[in-house]
């Protein structure tokens, strides 16, 4: 079996991905697992536990749904890597538990959506580094698609309107940057491990994460409800577990110039779910904002 990104996927589903369908593919794969992502919120205000507690039921449960996963579908064989793609898939299990802790401990800092917003900066890294690194081509389109997406990001947490913040505010800012930082790093290394899949590499990053982060709820107590501990399950099963396989595979078939505006897919949800559910109402600004993001992923999305 051919496991290298979406291919393992598809073929299990008993798809082919040849030219074209390739790339289309790994656009809806990378909007659904955005659309995905962008419910993350409304689990995580449920649980209301503190960072890394978040982080630790988070890997663990992901762990747990993708091992059941692929005993159902007889994939466990491919979780056996070779010395280098392990040390791959171990990396980018640390990098991700960092992002998600400094993300999550900056949304006390400042707010769910300016820390959603500024964590995703990411794609800005992603592809300088993907250039400068991979040698990748970045067209004009796609830096102009990226560059409005940012705009409309801006646009969307009304930054210019709150007025002086206090210290603890930048703290929060510094960490949601960091964060980005430290994930643009995992879809770089994801595009390398060519013989890894999808499922693998998600499977080892929640591994890695529940062994580097359970000590934290063992020594500072464990959830004392079911129901917290219902929404930390479905946090794992359905926004590590299926999430993040779905944007690996993204990853894998597409350049990192087409992904970046692509990713602003997960915060642009995360606003409207804020919205609908919540009842925190878009200024005028803030649905400008909005309208620049869907410009600029149908821009992504046409493009060639």
């Amino acid at each position: 079996m051919n496991t290298r990104g979406l291919t393992s996927l598809a073929t299990s589903a008993g798809l082919t991905v040849p030219g074209d369908a390739r790339e289309r593919q790994g656009t809806i794969l990378l909007v659904l697992g955005g659309l995905i992502l962008g419910t993350v919120g409304i689990f995580v205000l449920q649980a209301n536990q503190d960072p890394l507690t978040t982080v630790a039921f988070r890997c663990f449960f992901g762990f747990l749904a993708l091992l059941s996963w692929g005993v159902l579908s007889r994939r466990l064989a491919e979780i056996r890597l070779q010395a280098r793609d392990l040390l791959g898939a171990v990396a980018t299990g640390v990098l991700m538990i960092i992002s998600w802790a400094l993300h999550f401990a900056a949304i006390p800092r400042t707010s769910i959506g300016v820390s959603t917003v500024v964590f995703h900066i990411q794609p800005f890294w992603t592809m300088a580094l993907g250039a400068w690194l991979l040698r990748e081509k970045v067209s004009r389109k796609q830096v102009g698609a990226a560059l409005l997406a940012f705009a409309g990001l801006v646009l969307t947490t009304d930054v210019m309107g709150t007025g002086a913040r206090h210290q603890e505010y930048f703290y929060g800012l510094l960490m949601s940057l960091s964060g980005s930082l430290v994930y643009a790093w995992v879809p770089l290394l994801t595009k390398v491990m060519r013989s890894v899949s999808s499922f693998a590499l998600a499977w080892w990053q929640c591994l890695v994460g529940a062994v580097l982060t359970f000590w934290w709820p063992v020594l500072h107590g464990w959830p004392s409800h079911w129901d917290t501990i219902a929404w930390l399950a479905g946090l794992g099963a359905i926004h590590t577990g299926l999430a993040y396989v779905v944007m690996f595979a993204g990853f894998a078939r597409l350049s990192t110039g087409r992904t970046a505006a692509l990713q602003f897919v997960y915060p642009m949800t995360a606003f409207v779910i804020d919205w609908k559910i919540y009842g925190h109402s878009l200024s005028l600004v803030q649905m400008s904002g909005l309208a620049l993001m869907g410009i600029a992923i149908w821009s992504v999305k046409s493009s060639r």
